[in-house]
């Protein structure tokens, strides 16, 4: 049974990080492929983490790649994991078979909003084109009032750098406020993912009735 929010009403909050930062439950997007093995490891530690400072992840339920790795790695650590998972996909056979709670919806686009209402935060790892379509998806949602919650990149081995080239570029033609992109986080781990949300401050909507004045650079 679920309250209103999409939570069990017996998931307390556990522990300091989460009494502090008022998170309960983070999105994580990444890949269903498993890179390079430093990614495997940075995709593992940070599941690990996560699940030791009380914080649940809520992810694409599949058990292949580097969605796999997330998920086995917060469950050895005795973390809550939530897979959210298109009907269609666990008919290929894609689904994790060993996750306590996997929800199965109609569609990708139900996919991705149930996955939002779960989540008090989106991170994305590396991955591929369904990785920067949730990620882009969740930070725009961010920019036009949708939600207020942060949205992480964790970067390891640069692997986020030429994506974050690509938006300074967008910043100084014009296209993109500065204060979007800094309110965009990048981060290396857990330990960072936590500190960048326990300060986050998230930016007014991008159209209001009274605009905010131009970022200066």
């Amino acid at each position: 049974m679920e309250d209103a929010g999409g939570r069990e009403p017996g998931v307390a909050l556990r522990g300091t990080a989460r009494d502090r930062l008022g998170v309960v439950r983070v999105a994580v997007f990444t890949g269903s492929r498993s890179g390079p093995p430093s990614h495997r490891s940075a995709a593992a530690r940070l599941a690990a983490g996560l699940a030791r400072a009380g914080v649940g992840i809520v992810y694409g339920g599949g058990h292949v790649g580097l969605m796999g790795v997330v998920a086995d790695a917060a469950l050895a650590a005795g973390g809550e994991v939530v897979g959210v998972i298109p009907q269609h996909l666990v008919d290929d056979e894609l689904a994790h078979p060993g996750l306590p709670r996997l929800e199965v919806v109609n569609s990708m686009h139900e996919r991705k909003a149930r996955m939002a209402e779960l989540a008090d935060a989106f991170v994305a790892l590396p991955g591929a084109a369904g990785t920067l379509e949730e990620l882009f998806e969740a930070w725009t949602w961010g920019m036009l009032g949708l939600h207020a919650k942060p949205t992480v990149l964790v970067d390891v081995d640069g692997f986020w750098q030429p994506l974050l080239a690509q938006l300074r570029r967008m910043v100084d033609d014009g296209y993109l406020d500065r204060r979007r992109l800094d309110a965009l986080g990048v981060v290396t781990d857990a330990q960072g993912l936590l500190a960048f949300v326990e300060h986050y401050e998230h930016p007014a909507r991008k159209w209001r009735k009274d605009p905010l004045p131009p970022a200066t650079r």
